[in-house]
C-alpha cells in the first residue's frame, strides 16, 4: 500500500511515540511504500531543533518524495472552499497533503483522522 506520511506521524516517530514507531516498522515489514511531500517536510522541519534536523533525513532517505501536479493544488483549494462553505476549516497543509495522497493513489497515515475527514481520501490511523 502506498502511504503518504502525515506530519503528525513523522513527528510522532521522531519523538519515539510507541504506536507511531511500531507502525513505522510495519511499513517495511508489510512492504508498504512510504511517501513524503514538500508540505510534510516543511511542516516537520519547522518544528525541529537544529540538532534534530538530521533525523528528518532518515525519512527522506527511505521514502519516495513526490510533488503533486497543479491539478492537485486546484483540488486542494476546492476542498478548502467546500469546508469553509460548510462552516469548517481545512488547513492549507492538510488540504495539500490530502491532494498529494489523492494524486499518488495513496492513503494518508496520520493521527489527525478528524482533520482529514473533511476530504475524500483514504486515511489510516495508528
Amino acid at each position: 500500500m502506498r502511504l503518504v506520511l502525515d506530519s503528525s506521524f513523522v513527528i510522532d516517530v521522531l519523538r519515539g511515540d510507541q504506536a507511531a514507531v511500531a507502525r513505522w516498522r510495519r511499513v517495511f515489514e508489510d512492504g508498504d511504500e512510504p511517501i513524503l511531500c514538500e508540505t510534510v517536510v516543511c511542516e516537520v522541519r519547522t518544528g525541529l531543533l537544529e540538532h534534530d534536523a538530521r533525523h528528518l533525513r532518515t525519512f527522506l532517505d527511505v521514502a519516495e518524495f513526490v510533488q503533486a501536479p497543479p491539478d492537485a493544488a486546484i483540488l486542494a483549494g476546492e476542498w478548502r472552499a467546500l469546508a469553509r462553505a460548510s462552516g469548517r476549516t481545512l488547513s492549507l497543509g492538510d488540504a495539500l497533503i490530502a491532494a498529494a495522497a489523492d494524486a499518488s493513489g495513496a492513503v494518508v497515515l496520520t493521527r489527525n483522522v478528524r482533520d482529514f475527514g473533511l476530504v475524500p481520501v483514504r486515511v489510516e490511523a495508528y
